[in-house]
């Protein structure tokens, strides 16, 4: 099952690179050179961010009362504690014992690479490597709370 979620995943991804490129462009010069992620945040696209967590989907939805799936519903999420979104979800271990809060500079760092935020985690994900993206499935996650 992992596999499979995982080949889902990267196919969804090599769709996204064929997708606009949502004002990329003049985004990434508005950010200016070598952008933090604080000015990232401030181009990011919460609508290019939905798009974008389509390869999030096959495991993960935002949407208030959605079930969990592979993962847990992420609805909310942004600014929580980890590990503690779904009282349903069987978080992990590591995650459960990991701390910290869903805030965007951990959110950049797992959407990264969760393995290497928190090691031990069953989320087996290779990342998102382009930061502006990651940029706006954090405005998108952040958008999607009450």
């Amino acid at each position: 099952m992992r596999l499979q979620a995982l080949t889902t995943a990267l196919a969804m991804m090599m769709a996204l690179a064929g997708c606009s490129d949502d004002r990329r462009e003049e985004r990434l010069k508005a950010a200016g050179p070598n952008p933090s992620l604080g000015a990232l945040l401030r181009v990011a696209d919460a609508d290019a961010g939905a798009r974008k967590f389509a390869a999030c989907a096959g495991c993960h939805k935002a949407t208030r009362g959605a079930p969990d799936m592979g993962g847990p519903n992420l609805y909310g999420v942004y600014g929580r504690p980890m590990a503690q979104q779904s009282a349903r979800y069987s978080y992990t271990a590591a995650l459960a014992n990991a701390g910290g809060r869903w805030d965007a500079p951990t959110l950049d760092a797992w959407i990264a690479r969760p393995q290497r935020v928190v090691p031990g985690t069953k989320m087996f994900y290779p990342g998102v490597s382009d930061p502006l993206d990651r940029a706006d499935i954090i405005a998108f996650l952040r958008r999607q709370a009450d």
